[in-house]
């Protein structure tokens, strides 16, 4: 089921699906507004009462409500200075070290960090990474695991497979085929990669500093010299994704909890950063 699951989703036009779909989100008509949000929060039992405003009719789209922000005492960061924090809500796909360079997508199935983020990933080799999926139900903000400056992203352009469990066994290198955003950090405790990955339905990756706009149509390198602070937004998903955080060798140690299935809030402490 899952080769048939992976085989349908190679046959449809992804991006033109995902524009479609894309149009439909953002209309502020009401009556393709209205029932999108409240027929999607009914569905997928979306919990607004930590929402900044909690009566889905407040939303003047359905993109609105999809990136809505939560109150500001909703996701409170551990208090641990050295905490490496989950820039999102989600469930953990898969946790672990870079063993030579390569990231488990599922059981048995690898892929390579320079394929990942299209360059050179030497320095992260031994290192640790997790990997973290957003359900349509959970908060779709990234925010910063761990204090730093962003010194560079890569716009990667790519496929709009979805990122569920049923394509991730069935689709190698899921992560490497999928429109991605590569954020390179600097910190106080080694370099960080966040990687921010589209999927297929809206699709689109937003960030607060006005980087390169989604869809990409071109690989695109940004210098940029910004900093952030522990649990700052970074961006947004419209419909989507997962979130990938790289840390480069004996820098992060994994709390016992994090391994395939656990579920985490933004915030939570998911390992303890190393100097």
């Amino acid at each position: 089921m899952n080769e048939l699951f992976a085989f349908l989703q190679r046959l449809l036009p992804q991006h033109a699906v995902s524009r479609l779909a894309g149009r439909l989100a953002n209309s502020r008509a009401r009556w393709i507004r209205r029932p999108f949000v409240h027929g999607f929060a009914r569905f997928y039992r979306v919990d607004l009462s930590e929402a900044e405003r909690p009566d889905p009719d407040d939303y003047v789209s359905f993109n609105d409500f999809f990136t809505r922000a939560l109150r500001a005492d909703a996701r409170p960061l551990d208090p641990d200075p050295r905490a490496l924090v989950a820039p999102v809500d989600g469930v953990v796909s898969q946790a672990g070290p870079l063993d030579a360079g390569r990231l488990l997508q599922s059981k048995g199935v690898a892929y390579r960090l320079e394929d990942l983020i299209e360059g050179d990933a030497a320095a992260f080799h031994g290192g640790s990474f997790v990997t973290l999926y957003l359900a349509p139900a959970d908060y779709h903000r990234v925010h910063a695991p761990a204090g730093g400056r962003l010194a560079a992203t890569t716009a990667i352009p790519g496929r709009l497979f979805s990122v569920n469990a049923r394509t991730e066994a069935a689709v190698t290198d899921l992560f490497c085929r999928n429109e991605r955003l590569v954020c390179e950090f600097e910190t106080g405790h080694g370099r960080m990669l966040v990687v921010l990955v589209g999927a297929l339905i809206v699709a689109s990756i937003e960030t607060v500093w006005g980087g390169p706009t989604s869809p990409y149509r071109r690989l695109q390198r940004d210098a940029w010299q910004r900093t952030f602070a522990r649990g700052e937004e970074l961006g947004r998903f419209l419909l989507g994704s997962t979130v990938i955080v790289c840390c480069e060798p004996g820098r992060v140690v994994w709390e016992p909890t994090i391994r395939a299935g656990t579920r985490v809030r933004m915030g939570q402490r998911l390992g303890r950063l190393v100097d």
